[in-house]
């Protein structure tokens, strides 16, 4: 998808969260690919229709808003296809919150994550639904998904150190688990990247990135950001983090929620 606008603002799908002015939704015909300004993220599906969302954003990364159907051209394979339906607005969130609780993050990580999640889920609306996913030797789902924080708290209050790291296990499994979700949906996985257990491997978790239609939003908390965090994000139309200080992984956070 790219924009009609003679100023080019980028454009990318998103799943992202409440505080977007202008949220819009595309169906068209077949698989859609979406050509942004500064690069592309592809979405294809066996089914006739496919829904996709978008936000626009300038160069200095303030929302456009005020956009209509013909500001926007919906590309498969280079030849232009139909948008049957276009509506702007606030649409539904479904967000899974996977947090490494492996034993190579035990301590200031793992508190670190646990922390920034909280702040995460204060940022959502009252009506947005997340889930809390345990991702260790075995990948678990610690709070199921719903709109339910007080019990969402609970399950990061109760995270502790366990098991190996099985990231692309993890990813795959946080995936089918978001992915029948209402509304726009995304992963946001906090990790210190280190995968050390997973029976898939990382090109395994990069095909169910790129076959999905869910966001995500890899950060890492080690001392590097893994390669393979940075080809998540750019698959699905998400971004990907390094922090390892509270208040600026807080800061990333934010700024996941407010876009």
């Amino acid at each position: 998808m790219s924009s009609g606008s003679p100023t080019r603002p980028s454009i990318r799908p998103s799943s992202c969260y409440g505080r977007r002015p202008d949220l819009i939704t595309l169906l068209g015909c077949a698989a859609l690919a979406l050509a942004a300004a500064a690069g592309a993220a592809q979405f294809t599906s066996g089914v006739n229709v496919v829904e996709v969302y978008a936000a626009v954003t300038d160069r200095t990364g303030q929302s456009i808003t005020g956009l209509t159907r013909d500001d926007f051209t919906v590309l498969e394979d280079g030849a232009a296809q139909t948008v049957s339906v276009f509506a702007a607005g606030d649409f539904p969130l479904s967000v899974a919150i996977a947090i490494d609780r492996s034993f190579s993050m035990s301590g200031d990580r793992l508190a670190l994550a646990k922390s920034a999640a909280r702040t995460f889920l204060g940022e959502l609306r009252p009506s947005d639904q997340a889930m809390i996913i345990a991702v260790g030797s075995q990948t678990e789902t610690v709070a199921p998904l719903s709109a339910d924080r007080q019990a969402q708290y609970a399950a990061l209050t109760r995270l502790d150190p366990w098991g190996t790291t099985g990231l692309y296990d993890a990813v795959i499994r946080a995936i089918d688990a978001i992915q029948t979700a209402k509304g726009r949906r995304a992963l946001v996985l906090l990790s210190d990247g280190n995968d050390r257990y997973s029976e898939a491997s990382a090109a395994d978790a990069l095909a169910k990135a790129r076959r999905s239609d869910v966001m995500i939003y890899p950060i890492a908390l080690g001392r590097e950001r893994p390669v393979v965090f940075a080809e998540l994000a750019t698959l699905t139309g998400g971004r990907s983090f390094h922090s390892s200080r509270p208040q600026e992984l807080n800061t990333i956070l934010q700024t996941i929620a407010s876009e």
